[in-house]
């Protein structure tokens, strides 16, 4: 899936985080940042093109929703995963040894990014999306399909209107922590009912993580 680079030295840096350049200074290398940075504007144009051109019919709203499910963490560390990504980062000890995180995820959802941005600077913009075609437009059937573009609480609103007529309601009911490492849990509820807890770093966390809870509990996952 990735094409064959001319400059090898582009297609290594992509691979390479910050925490592997700390623990190695010497080596003379650059982390993927900058190239990530581009990589991230790529991307949006690419995405939004394609599916501005697939979907003739959507709205503006529509197409944001779909945009924004296809370059999140979530979905471009899956695709980062399939490609063994993990098996090319460049990562301090301590990095590698924390393999299934939120951080890990982050940093293989980057490296997608600072590849495309690798392959924009070693190739142009047709292998770039080329690439993107190849690796992410996929995922977009499915994520249609089973409405995974939604965030949980849009989920869960659109769900008990249809199923109660209602709409949750989140109160923060604990918190606790220091202020620098807060932990808020939050309660989501249905016609007055408690139907879940989420806790989270913050507020929007707690509640989207209430949100997931309630859509189990309420089988409308």
């Amino acid at each position: 899936m990735i094409p064959e680079f001319k400059n090898k030295n582009l297609l290594e840096q992509a691979f390479i985080h910050r925490s592997f350049i700390n623990e190695n200074a010497r080596t003379g290398l650059s982390h993927n940042e900058r190239l990530e940075f581009l990589g991230d504007a790529v991307l949006e144009l690419i995405v939004t093109d394609a599916l501005y051109s697939k979907y003739p019919e959507a709205a503006e709203g529509e197409l944001t929703a779909y945009r924004a499910g296809l370059v999140n963490m979530n979905t471009l560390s899956k695709v980062a995963i399939e490609l063994n990504f993990n098996d090319k980062m460049k990562l301090s000890k301590g990095e590698q040894k924390d393999t299934n995180s939120k951080a890990r995820m982050s940093i293989l959802a980057d490296a997608y990014e600072a590849l495309l941005g690798a392959i924009y600077l070693d190739q142009g913009y047709g292998a770039a999306r080329i690439f993107v075609e190849k690796t992410l437009l996929p995922e977009i059937s499915d994520m249609i399909k089973y409405a995974t573009y939604k965030d949980s609480k849009s989920n869960l609103q659109e769900r008990a209107q249809e199923e109660m007529s209602v709409t949750p309601i989140y109160k923060i009911i604990n918190e606790s922590g220091p202020d620098h490492n807060k932990v808020f849990v939050s309660g989501v509820f249905l016609d007055n009912v408690l139907i879940a807890e989420g806790r989270g770093n913050s507020k929007h966390e707690a509640e989207t993580n209430a949100a997931k809870e309630a859509l189990i509990s309420k089988n409308w996952g």
